[in-house]
């Protein structure tokens, strides 16, 4: 499998597990102090053959996601569930741990992030949905994540992730009925 798109990972052993699961270039950032040179690279590659960001599902990765999409904006991005990238011993999360079809599966679902989208879903609906404020708000958001393929988000980010994925009312409430019949809510 050949992946047009450069992909964006956080280390060297990010890029051994992309290149086990797929045929790809890497652009390492390094850590989540992305420098400006790094950038610069990002900024070229999406000019040239389009960017996928897959960063680790933890704070740094997050804070390496919002960097690019600051400067590099329309790079799509591609999430792995928390709970597929841990090492096998514990200790430690990272894209390095995730299995060759996890891999495969997350870049497969890459979205573009923008910044200036108005996002259909209310914080409302956020509410209603049982997603922020609610006893089980958490887990609830990790398994809407899940089925929309955007990663777990915190109930401030929610809103800002599903805006910037561009997730329509409709998918939102779809996504929100499957929730709650996997989650035994119906």
């Amino acid at each position: 499998m050949k992946i047009k798109e450069i992909i964006v990972v956080e280390g060297k052993d990010d890029t051994v597990a992309i290149k086990k699961a797929l045929d790809a270039d890497t652009i390492e950032t390094n850590g989540s102090a992305i420098n400006f040179e790094t950038l610069e690279k990002i900024k070229l590659a999406q000019k040239t053959r389009g960017v996928i960001v897959l960063t680790d599902p933890d704070f740094p990765g997050e804070k390496i996601r919002h960097t690019i999409t600051k400067h590099v904006p329309q790079c799509k991005h591609a999430f792995i569930d928390k709970q597929f990238a841990i090492a096998k011993h514990g200790k430690g999360v990272g894209v390095e741990h995730a299995s060759v079809e996890v891999i495969r599966e997350a870049l497969s679902h890459a979205y573009v992030m923008t910044e200036e989208a108005v996002s259909e879903v209310t914080q409302a609906d956020l509410m209603d949905a049982g997603l922020i404020g609610g006893s089980d708000a958490k887990k609830r958001r990790e398994e809407l994540g899940k089925i929309l393929k955007i990663g777990y988000a915190n109930g401030k980010q929610l809103y800002k992730r599903l805006t910037m994925f561009q997730i329509t009312k409709k998918d939102f409430l779809a996504a929100v009925a499957k929730m709650d019949k996997e989650l035994g809510y119906e």
